[in-house]
């Protein structure tokens, strides 16, 4: 059975999570897949990563990224059943910011506490991703 959602349906569903699998395309043309914990804010999906990680330096070096979110999925009346989790992939563009580029709010969401220590502002940056072209679920 198809469902159609819109795309505010898609972006509720987003913002209730935190965890998303970030693809990437390194220097030398190699597929990469990272799990990282985001925030979803004004249609754009925010990371925190280290400055010289290879996933900033990837992101820099080439914009174009997937993302992919897992959702859960449980049966209710049985909830010990596994079953697979629903996904929502996109395309987008990613660009990766220092920590004072990014709005407080986010900061506060994805440091929880460590937004004002002044080693994490120094050697952190905040990948954000805009999806380009259509959600798939």
């Amino acid at each position: 059975m198809s469902v159609n959602l819109t795309s505010e349906q898609v972006w509720e569903v987003l913002e209730k999570q935190l965890f998303a699998v970030l693809g990437m395309v390194n220097a030398k043309n190699e597929a990469r897949t990272i799990g990282m914990v985001y925030v979803a804010r004004d249609h754009k999906i925010y990371m925190v990563t280290g400055i010289d990680t290879w996933k900033a330096r990837y992101v820099k070096e080439n914009p174009y990224v997937s993302l992919t979110v897992p959702i859960d999925k449980r049966i209710w009346i049985m909830p010990w059943v596994k079953i697979p989790a629903a996904t929502i992939t996109f395309s987008g563009q990613a660009t990766a910011h220092t920590l004072d580029e990014v709005d407080d709010g986010i900061l506060i969401a994805l440091l929880r506490g460590l937004e004002n220590d002044p080693e994490m502002r120094e050697k952190s940056c905040v990948i954000a991703v805009e999806p380009t072209g259509d959600f798939i679920t």
